[in-house]
């Protein structure tokens, strides 16, 4: 049995056809089924029923492919941790990555990045939580950095650190002179959030309902900058993230912390369990970790 069989079998199974298999493989037709045959008499069992314009897989054929796909995977996966070992002097790095993160937190981290690997491409993916899943169950980013919740037994989620989230206030708005502003005390007041989709929007919302605090929510935007940019211009308030309140910008907010338990998100970073991070994804994890003030070994 050869690894180029597999490839073979595993080529017919997903085109349903073995020319179209051998097309996609780069080998001829005849070579493709010859070495099909060669694998199925070594089994002593038949994978696939050949049709005059379809190939479909036998009951044995069906448990074969299952066993053949996670050893192509085992296979590939040592040849990357092999490429691994290698300088990082070229390659690319695909991030997905929450827009209620990445502006605030990539900027620094890639800077270092580049400076120490300027070969390596980076390409980053803004989207919501969900999308940010499919694209790297798909295999299409090599990591998300996103927010919890996040459940799927397919992926791998680990901690990175977690972030208060601040009360945004229009400058001279009424509790800005508080000196301690409670729970309480947004009953009522204009709330601007995230819209639908965006988890950011979901955790303060529920922030709200387990303390049972019934604000208006006035405005939903996909931009956070819109939204603090509206609460600066006395529209509403809101909660943001501590990492977006550090932001330069001309317009501010004035920010204020809330009574324990505060408000808070964690953000963390997933990844298929069949397929863990590089060595380039794993330099970039490290060093977001150096810069949040977390350890990833």
């Amino acid at each position: 049995m050869e690894m180029q069989q597999l490839r073979y079998v595993v080529a017919v199974a997903r085109t349903a056809n073995f020319s179209r298999a051998a097309e996609q493989c780069h080998v001829s037709q005849p070579s493709l089924s010859q070495q099909i045959q060669k694998l199925e008499d070594e089994l002593g069992e038949r994978l696939f029923d050949r049709m005059k314009r379809e190939a479909k897989l036998t009951s044995h054929g069906e448990t074969f492919l299952r066993r053949a796909v996670r050893i192509l995977e085992e296979v590939d996966a040592a040849k990357r941790e092999a490429t691994d070992a290698q300088d990082l002097l070229r390659g690319t790095l695909t991030i997905g990555v929450l827009p209620t993160i990445a502006p605030y937190l990539l900027p620094d981290v890639m800077a270092r990045f580049m400076e120490r690997f300027p070969g390596v491409e980076i390409v980053v993916q803004e989207d919501t939580t969900a999308r940010l899943i499919k694209l790297a169950l798909d295999y299409e980013i090599d990591f998300a950095l996103a927010s919890q919740p996040i459940h799927n037994e397919r992926l791998e989620v680990t901690g990175l650190f977690s972030e208060e989230l601040l009360l945004a206030l229009p400058p001279g708005h009424p509790l800005t002179r508080k000196r301690t502003v409670a729970v309480a005390d947004l009953e009522g007041e204009r709330l601007m959030v995230m819209k639908e989709g965006h988890c950011l929007g979901d955790q303060v919302l529920g922030f709200c309902e387990r303390r049972d605090v019934k604000p208006k929510i006035s405005f939903r935007s996909s931009q956070l900058e819109t939204i603090q940019a509206l609460v600066a211009s006395g529209l509403g308030i809101s909660l943001i993230p501590a990492m977006a309140a550090r932001s330069k910008r001309g317009y501010l907010p004035e920010y204020r912390s809330l009574p324990s338990p505060r408000p808070e998100r964690n953000i963390v970073t997933a990844w298929p369990k069949q397929r863990p991070p590089g060595r380039a994804a794993n330099e970039f994890l490290k060093m977001v970790s150096a810069r949040c003030g977390t350890s990833r070994r």
